[in-house]
Parts: structure tokens; C-alpha cells; sequence
């Protein structure tokens, strides 16, 4: 009987996915929970299992589209004439292990290693055909990639391993993962493994040439009078999200950013002293996590900050918990996931959290309902050496503060001049439910922490 499998609701009301890539081509006899495809929405990577067990009979988009939800996204073959078209169950319909999970990581994969993002049409088949569907891919995107290639390719539903930043790197350099990991086996691949690569396809295509011609080599196109080269970057995805989340923030919500530079040094010696005694397996506490535990001490002596907009409602509704976003630089884009109850977490926990928050996010993992209902966040710009900025809200919250670099500089110390540590923080709030006075109340508060960490229990 043959059954058709709709995109689901991913849920968070997310209406399209784009597809990264496919584990299984037409034609694979597939399990029920197998994952099928990995797809992108909005907020996360999203694998998706097989509500059927049976054989595959179309694919009905490729890698790269994106498929609103409820459009057929794949054929099946089933045993039976009866057997029922299971609905597409949402996120909220998914308990337990034991059925299609259609949100975060889906059905674990079975040699133990995350799953690795890749630009294939159908990585499912036999090796060769897998061989076969890679070198097609590059001879569209890559010509000069199109290299035949003896050894065998990845095992099947597997991509080239390697880091994000290697990726990136290749994806720049116009190498194809799949072809490197075919030459070097089954290991790693690193920025270095990528250079030989593209090195040893320089050698091959300069022998090349020599071989068929001797005449001078022909002058290199150039652009015609007056033409510049642009580039057209489709906007999906993370970036789709965060545009439309920041223009509706920047015009929703009348934002006021002040600044205070504080004297950070015993801040910094607390953490030097923490990380000395701490035991090789504790968490490691940063800059990052005693200003989030200095905010979480701080908002609950000024609930403005931790409040929200009901319009509809005509309301300014008071949240008695720290929901604590904490924005991180992925691959994909911006993402602003959440730390539930952060108010409760002692500064271990806390600093555990944070590790395992953003190591999740750089992997694309992070789960779509991670990503939703914060109540105050933080932005760490000064990871790339900024000092201060005026972070934009994200909707719905009506406080952001950034942490800008740490520096060494000349200060006032009792009197006399010293080399101290200092940091500047920037706090953007929402001027409909907090005034001047209470957001320069508010960052004092946290500066205060900072700077003699003793006051936090003054606040506690």
C-alpha cells in the first residue's frame, strides 16, 4: 500500500524547513524510526524518522529546498492494504524514545558520532552510488573538483568528518569533503588535509594542461567596463529568523542602551582563585558566568528588567524566574538559547550549563523549544575584542546587557594610579517598562558584584 509522509509541524509554529540532506534515496527499504533526512528550520537542525517501515518509493524535494509543512516529502511502499496514514504527530505528541521524535535529535545514530551536515541529494545508496551522486554534485558546483577517485567513498548515511570551521573553509576553497575523506580514509578531516587536497588537484590540472597544449595560455576574462562582481546569498534559515525577530524588535520595542565601565579585578582574581582549587572535572567558570549569576541576584531586586509586554492585555506582566538567554555565534547564524530557572543555579551549575548550552548550539543541535520564552539575556562581545555596543532585544524580553572585553588599563585605585582590569557593560532595555533611573539602578547593581563579588550576599 503505498502511504504518503507529510512534512511535519517542527513545532514553535514554524512553517517551512529546508532540506540539508537525505540518508536515504529511492528505493531503500527503511525501518521505522530511521532517519530519513536531516532538515533546517528557523531555529535548529532537525532529523527526521521514518513513521513507516517500508520501502521508499519517492523523494519529493531535493537538498536545498525548502518544503512548507504539510507538503509530501516522501513516498512509501508498505506492507498491507489496510494499514492506516499515520498523522505527522507534532513535538508536543512525542514523550519518549520509543516513537518518531520530530524535534532536537530524533533517532541516535548508530556509530555513536553527531550527525555531520552535508550538501548531498541522496546519501542512502549503495557506496558507489554514493560515489556516483557526489561526483555529479561537484562537477555542477566544482568542475575542477571532478576528479575520478579509485578508493571508496563514506559509509552509507555518513558524511566527511571534520569541524564546522573546516567546512567552511573547504565550502570557500570550492573542495568537496566527500572526495577529500575518499582519498584519506576513514579519519578526521582537518584545514591541512583540505590544502594538500586542493594542492594536489593544482598539480593535476597544471600537468594537465601541459600535456594537451603548449600554446600560451589564454588571458584571464576580465569584467566588462564599469561591471562589479556581487553575490547573492539566499536568506533561510537562522538568518531568516533572527532578521525578521530583529526588525520586529527594533520597531516594536523603543530601545534606550547605557553604558557603565567597571573595575573588574576582583572578579578576575575570584575566578583565578576558583579555577585553581577547582578538580579537573568541575566546570570551568568564566567572566561569562559570574556576570550571569551577578544579573540572575540583580533582577530580583529590580523585576522591571525581568518583566514583559502584554499588550493585548494592557498589562506589564512581572516574571518571578530568570529564563537567561545566552546568545552564541554559530555557523548558522545567531541563536539565543536558554537557560531555565537560572535563578536557582549555583555558580558550578551555572557554569556547567553555560558549556553545555554552547556546545550544542556550535553543533546545530540545539532543540527549537531552547530557543523560545527567555526573560533576560547576554550577549559576550567581547569574546572578539570589543569594548561596547548597543545589543537589539530579542522579542518579547525587555532587557539585553553585553559584556565587553577585559582589559588591562590604568585606573584609579585608593588614590593612585594602577593597572586593573576593567570591562565596560552595555544594557539595552525596553523604555515602555523600564525608566532611566531603574536601568542605571539595575546595572550598578550587577557592576557592584563585579567589582567586590563579596556583595552578591547583599543580594542573595
Amino acid at each position: 500500500m503505498k502511504q504518503e509522509f507529510l512534512l511535519p509541524d517542527l513545532g514553535e509554529g514554524l512553517t517551512e524547513a529546508e532540506i540539508v540532506q537525505w540518508l536515504v534515496a529511492e528505493g531503500d527499504t527503511v525501518t521505522l524510526n530511521q532517519t530519513l533526512a536531516e532538515v533546517e528550520t528557523a531555529k535548529a537542525i532537525v532529523e527526521l524518522p521514518s513513521p513507516h517501515a517500508g520501502v521508499i518509493t519517492s523523494l519529493h524535494a531535493s537538498a536545498g529546498d525548502v518544503v512548507a509543512v504539510g507538503a509530501p516529502l516522501v513516498g512509501f511502499e508498505v506492507e498491507g492494504e489496510n494499514a492506516p496514514a499515520p498523522k505527522a504527530p507534532a513535538a508536543a505528541e512525542v514523550e519518549d524514545g520509543s516513537g518518531p521524535n520530530l524535534v532536537g535529535y530524533g533517532a541516535a545514530p548508530s556509530n555513536g558520532r553527531p550527525q555531520r551536515r552535508a550538501r548531498r541529494s541522496a546519501a542512502g545508496a549503495s557506496g558507489s552510488s554514493v560515489a556516483v551522486a557526489a561526483d555529479a554534485d561537484v562537477r555542477v558546483a566544482a568542475p575542477h573538483d571532478a576528479i575520478e577517485l579509485a578508493p571508496t567513498a563514506p559509509m552509507r548515511g555518513e558524511r566527511p568528518r571534520s569541524t564546522p570551521p573546516v567546512r567552511a573553509y573547504a565550502k570557500s576553497l570550492g573542495v568537496d569533503l566527500v572526495l577529500v575523506a575518499a582519498e584519506l580514509g576513514d579519519r578526521v578531516i582537518t584545514r591541512a588535509d583540505v590544502d594538500a587536497y586542493r594542492e594536489r588537484l593544482e598539480q593535476r590540472s597544471a600537468g594537465q594542461r601541459v600535456e594537451q597544449s603548449t600554446a600560451p595560455a589564454a588571458a584571464p576574462a576580465r569584467a566588462a567596463v564599469g561591471e562589479r562582481a556581487t553575490t547573492r546569498i539566499p536568506v533561510r534559515g537562522v538568518r531568516k529568523h533572527t532578521a525578521e525577530a530583529m526588525v520586529h524588535s527594533a520597531f516594536t520595542a523603543p530601545h534606550v542602551t547605557t553604558f557603565h565601565t567597571v573595575d573588574v579585578t576582583a572578579t578576575s582574581e575570584l575566578i583565578a582563585s576558583l579555577r585553581a582549587s577547582a578538580k579537573p572535572d568541575a566546570p570551568r567558570i568564566g567572566v561569562l558566568t559570574v556576570v550571569a549569576k551577578a544579573v540572575c541576584l540583580a533582577l530580583a531586586h529590580h523585576p522591571g528588567l525581568n518583566a514583559r509586554w502584554d499588550g493585548d492585555a494592557g498589562e506589564i506582566v512581572q516574571q518571578h524566574f530568570v529564563d537567561l538567554g545566552i546568545a552564541a555565534a554559530t555557523e548558522r547564524g545567531l541563536i539565543v538559547p536558554i537557560i531555565r530557572d537560572a535563578e536557582r543555579m549555583p555558580l558550578g551549575e551555572l557554569a556547567a550549563a553555560i558549556a553545555e548550552l554552547t556546545r550544542v548550539a556550535r553543533s546545530g543541535k540545539t532543540p527549537p523549544a531552547d530557543l523560545a520564552g527567555g526573560t533576560f539575556s547576554l550577549t559576550n562581545i567581547g569574546v572578539f575584542g570589543i569594548d561596547a555596543g548597543t545589543p537589539i532585544l530579542p522579542p518579547g524580553q525587555t532587557g539585553i546587557l553585553a559584556l565587553g572585553a577585559v582589559r588591562r588599563l590604568p585606573w584609579e585605585y585608593r588614590g593612585e594610579i594602577a593597572l586593573r582590569d576593567v570591562m565596560t557593560l552595555s544594557l539595552s532595555f525596553d523604555h515602555r517598562i523600564v525608566d532611566g533611573a531603574e536601568g542605571a539602578q539595575f546595572l550598578k547593581a550587577v557592576a557592584d558584584v563585579l567589582q567586590e563579588p563579596g556583595r552578591a550576599m547583599l543580594l542573595a
